[in-house]
């Protein structure tokens, strides 16, 4: 029977359909589908880089391998710490930065990457651009501690001595523009201090120079002074946070006493290259706070000196971005020059 134009086009036209709706339950069977939304592979699929842009061994390294190992053992992937050392932390971005934007090439910022941004005058990257948060791993503060023989009791009697013979006390810090350093700066600015800062290379040099009364107060980070406060041969008199320090408890914060507003906590978070996937930062963060919750991580880290604890993206940004502009002013009032 012959068919007019019409009942042929008819035909063309259903017979089209079929062969569209076999070719899509075929893509169906094999897994590819034709739709714009294509499953993602279970994220972490193979191992994670996370950089650091710190030497092996220091607490920031010792905190790092502790919390990405029981991230790894909970995301089943293992979490491969890299540590890239260098001024500002330019070289471990620069490492960050060329890794891709998978997932699976991290970085380590900490207070430390907020004061590079106003410290530097040519910074190469843009931790606010370039990076995008995923969490808070730990915070810490300063502790100010004086030699156990001195006769400064309290922070109160720091002050009295100070203003009795102005520009006589010594306060001592790691190297200029470093956190403790900036600390002491941000303390003299507050409380009205006349005392001179005095830099040292490192920690155990601004120890030694307490030791020997080259200085009247040494002002660095728990882990630094705890074999000298557990030796009994230096005192814990003020901690720099808003709340006394889990570590210390029995020690008040500089606010207690007498110098209002001050608040210095130090923190670093976990990072990724900003274009990373959604997913993936939601599963990093979920993930760290499952981690960071629990007990046994927790003491071990306050052993440390590291209150460990998650946060949600935008706290982390918001934490950034505040003590960018903090440091800033402070580095101004101190007139640190820019390197």
């Amino acid at each position: 029977m012959k068919r007019n134009k019409h009942e042929k086009r008819k035909l063309a036209k259903l017979t089209l359909t079929r062969r569209e709706a076999a070719l899509a339950l075929a893509a169906a069977a094999a897994g590819i589908g034709t739709s714009p939304v294509r499953a993602q592979a279970k994220y972490p699929s193979r191992p994670v880089r996370v950089i650091l842009p710190f030497g092996a061994g220091g607490v920031a390294d010792v905190t790092a391998r502790l919390v990405f190992q029981a991230l790894g053992d909970k995301l089943g992937q293992n979490f491969v710490i890299e540590n890239n050392p260098g001024a500002a932390g330019i070289s471990a971005a620069r490492a960050a930065l060329s890794g891709g934007k998978d997932g699976y090439t991290l970085i380590l910022l900490t207070n430390g990457t907020a004061i590079t941004v106003p410290l530097f005058n040519h910074l190469p990257y843009d931790p606010l651009k370039d990076f995008v948060p995923v969490s808070t791993i730990g915070y810490f503060t300063c502790v100010f501690m004086v030699n156990a023989s001195s006769p400064l009791q309290t922070l109160g009697d720091f002050l009295k001595a100070d203003k009795a013979k102005p520009g006589t006390v010594n306060v001592g810090t790691i190297n200029v523009g470093s956190t403790q350093n900036l600390t002491a700066e941000l303390f003299k600015a507050k409380a009205g201090g006349q005392f001179v800062i005095v830099p040292f290379r490192t920690s155990p040099d601004v120890v030694i120079g307490l030791l020997r009364n080259d200085v009247q107060l040494d002002m660095d980070f728990y882990a630094a002074l705890k074999p000298t406060l557990d030796s009994g041969k230096g005192r814990a008199i003020a901690t720099s946070g808003p709340q006394r320090s889990p570590e210390l408890p029995n020690v008040p914060t500089v606010q207690e006493a007498g110098v209002a507003g001050f608040d210095v906590v130090a923190w670093n978070g976990l990072y990724a290259p900003a274009g990373t996937p959604q997913n993936v930062i939601d599963t990093l963060n979920a993930g760290l706070h499952e981690v960071l919750a629990d007990p046994a991580l927790k003491k071990r880290a306050l052993g440390l000196g590291i209150d460990a604890r998650a946060s949600s993206p935008a706290e982390l940004d918001a934490r950034m971005r505040s003590d960018i502009a903090k440091w800033g002013a402070v580095i101004a009032g101190a007139h640190i020059p820019k390197q």
